[in-house]
Order: structure tokens, then sequence, then C-alpha cells
């Protein structure tokens, strides 16, 4: 087994280690995380209905407008959190479970998980 097949192995089993622990229903539906190497995306989740209530991307084009050209990918995060906070309390989720994914909590993922709370998400 070669370095990329060995990474991507640990990644998935830690990805199912978190997964097979929360669950999103309507009360409280999962918020999970995928970062890329330039991108980040949000998704909301009811897992009863396996339906996407909503999402939010760094490519959006609404979200890359409002991204100045000198921006970190941390401060990336940030506005996505915050619009992923907007979008979740305009369809009245103010409640989520947040699924980190896999990602240790630190860096980007953390940077967007304390924007959506500050803007209003509970978790």
């Amino acid at each position: 087994m070669n370095k990329q097949e060995l990474k991507h192995k640990r990644q998935t089993r830690r990805k199912l280690s978190v997964r097979k622990k929360i669950s999103g229903n309507q009360e409280r539906p999962r918020m999970t995380v995928y970062r890329s190497l330039n991108n980040i995306f949000v998704q909301i989740i009811n897992d009863e209905e396996s339906r996407t209530l909503l999402s939010a991307s760094s490519i959006d084009k609404e979200i890359k407008g409002q991204i100045p050209k000198d921006a970190s990918k941390s401060d990336l995060s940030k506005i996505v959190g915050k619009f992923i906070a907007k979008r979740a309390i305009e369809k009245n989720i103010t409640k989520v479970v947040f699924d980190r994914n896999g990602y240790n909590y630190h860096g980007r993922v953390k940077a967007l998980a304390d924007s959506a709370r500050e803007n209003g998400l509970n978790f």
C-alpha cells in the first residue's frame, strides 16, 4: 500500500468513527464540513429523510463577491460560516449537530464553526 492510499484509508476511518456517533434529524440537522486544498464546503443535512436542506461554499457567487483578494483560507472559512448561519436562520434552523467529517478541529474547520456560532447557530 503506497503512502497516498494509507493516508486515504486513515482519513476514511476517522470520518466513519465520527459519523457513527452523530446523526441529523428534523429538529437538529447535521452540519457537515468538507475542505479541499483551496475551498471549503458546508451542508446542513436531515439524515432521516436523506435530504440536504441547504449549503454554502467558498465558490458560491454570492460569497465569492464578499471575499477580499488578500484573504487567507481561514478568513474564507469565516465568511462561509457567516453565510451558512444566515441561510439557516432564514429557514428557521437554529440548532445543528456539527460533523467535522474526520478533520481535526483547528484551523479552517474551527474558524468556520466559530463564525457560525457567532452568527446564531447553536451546536
